[in-house]
């Protein structure tokens, strides 16, 4: 029978921890996405769902293996994880970006960064602890943003530069449109 009890068997993976990264990448994600932020909910799911897999399939493999080419293999899971931090810290720095000389995106870069470490978390077995950061992280994202937008003295260096790059360019894209070269008979 296709549908027997081993069918649903995800071993050495645990669904209770799919659906834990599921609703941490969930919280951290619904806030990007609902700033228009890179990272929305989809990649934050898929960025704690893929570092739990391969924390977890590691740990799953740990040990001593006999491969029929090279005899005993020692594998250490911890190699895994230094290597999925590699990997996201390439994912992170494709969302950074020069505009005019001002870096953007670091906020992002940083972002997926820890939810690769909430993946991690929730792959040690971990999953009150994938819940309560991916709570603090979205706590952090809207909470320094209020008090940058309260405090002038927090707007200083790139963050103001940054904000007011983007309403330069949105003032300049606004003004260079085709419609308002219409309204203004220049066309």
């Amino acid at each position: 029978m296709i549908l027997s009890s081993d069918w649903f068997d995800i071993s050495p993976l645990s669904w209770q921890a799919l659906a834990v990264t599921l609703l941490a990448g969930s919280i951290v994600g619904l806030e990007r996405q609902l700033r228009g932020k890179p990272a929305g909910i989809r990649t934050s799911i898929l960025i704690t769902m893929g570092t739990y897999l391969f924390v977890a399939l590691s740990l799953g493999q740990s040990g001593v293996m006999t491969s029929p080419l090279i005899g005993k293999v020692v594998t250490d899971p911890s190699r895994i994880i230094g290597q999925v931090v590699t990997g996201i810290g390439f994912l992170g720095a494709g969302v950074m970006l020069t505009r005019e000389g001002i870096v953007v995106g670091v906020t992002s870069a940083a972002t997926i960064w820890v939810l690769a470490a909430i993946g991690v978390a929730t792959g040690l077995g971990h999953y009150q602890v994938a819940i309560w950061l991916s709570v603090v992280v979205v706590g952090v994202l809207t909470g320094v943003d209020m008090l940058e937008n309260a405090s002038s003295a927090l707007r200083r260096g790139v963050h103001r530069t940054t904000k007011d790059w983007i309403s330069r360019k949105t003032a300049k894209d606004v003004n260079e449109s085709p419609d308002s070269e219409l309204e203004d008979g220049k066309r």
